[in-house]
């Protein structure tokens, strides 16, 4: 289990990360979200140990991260700005961690290199930006730790690419209880693969959810009703999110149970009603709405 409490860091007089506390869970991937400057990446740095925090401290199973080696070896990170030696091959990158990480799998990292198509011979720096995130991207799995934390890790892949990034992922947790921490400033990128999201903003964390949690409270509904009625009264005593109206047709968005909101639709008696999935994107855009912030400005 990783634990952030009430950590800070400051560059001179900008304030990147602002009494962030968080907990994430063992097996399961944990999304970030905020805009460019939000303290994303700073955050990620400081879960790896790379920053020290100016105030607070991060905790992995137990073990302060900073300059501490055992937990470190518990977790790979990828950044956004990623280096590699100079002139080095992935055959070279895969020797230098079969020396930092113990438990490396070489034989995994020559399938996945094989499934990537990418050649263990030729230099990196010949490779393109997202060949070189794919090359990434099987050194963290292969080097088979706890924890994988990921900056911007789908940027400069290719739908064909990111998907089969996620599917890895998938059974990574699924095999070995992996945790991923994922950093993104697009929410569309996280839908299908996280179990918990959290929206930084100006260095703080705006919102932390269970998106399983988030999809059971919050429902869309469209309806057709047999004569005009006064909608919100059919929804007393539940929270009306949202009420859209074109002809006809009514797209209503409110809080509560499946089985409340659809059993006040039929007792109106509808022509049509049907629930709708909802978005990762419209469940933020309505909890962050009720504490006030508009999050179509931040994020979309």
């Amino acid at each position: 289990m990783i634990e952030a409490v009430n950590i800070s860091k400051h560059f001179d007089h900008i304030k990147a990360v602002d009494q962030v506390s968080v907990s994430i869970k063992e097996g399961n991937v944990f999304g970030l979200v905020g805009t460019n400057g939000a303290g994303k990446s700073t955050f990620i740095r400081m879960l790896c140990g790379v920053l020290k925090p100016d105030e607070g401290n991060i905790r992995i199973d137990g073990m302060e991260v900073f300059e501490n080696i055992d937990a470190k070896e518990l977790f790979f990170y990828i950044s956004d700005d990623q280096y590699f030696f100079s002139n080095a091959t992935p055959k070279d990158l895969k020797n230098y961690y079969k020396v930092v990480y113990k438990n490396f799998d070489s034989e995994r990292f020559d399938t996945l290199m094989k499934q990537f198509d990418l050649d263990q011979k030729r230099k990196i720096n010949t490779f393109s930006k997202g060949m070189k995130k794919q090359l990434s991207v099987i050194c963290g799995i292969s080097a088979n730790t706890k924890y994988i934390f990921c900056d911007e890790t789908f940027d400069g892949l290719d739908p064909v690419m990111r998907q089969a990034v996620k599917s890895i992922f998938a059974k990574e947790m699924d095999e070995r209880n992996m945790t991923a921490i994922i950093a993104s400033h697009n929410l569309r990128e996280l839908e299908d693969i996280c179990d918990h999201v959290g929206l930084l903003h100006k260095g703080g964390i705006l919102l932390s959810k269970d998106l399983y949690d988030m999809k059971l409270s919050i429902h869309k509904v469209q309806c057709v009703f047999k004569e005009d009625i006064e909608v919100r009264q059919i929804f007393e005593g539940l929270d009306v999110l949202k009420i859209d109206r074109r002809g006809s047709l009514y797209t209503i968005t409110a809080r509560g149970t499946a089985e409340e909101i659809t059993s006040r639709i039929e007792a109106a008696e509808p022509v049509f009603s049907e629930v709708l999935p909802l978005t990762l994107e419209e469940i933020f855009i309505s909890e962050t709405e009720v504490v006030g912030y508009d999050i179509k400005k931040l994020i979309l």
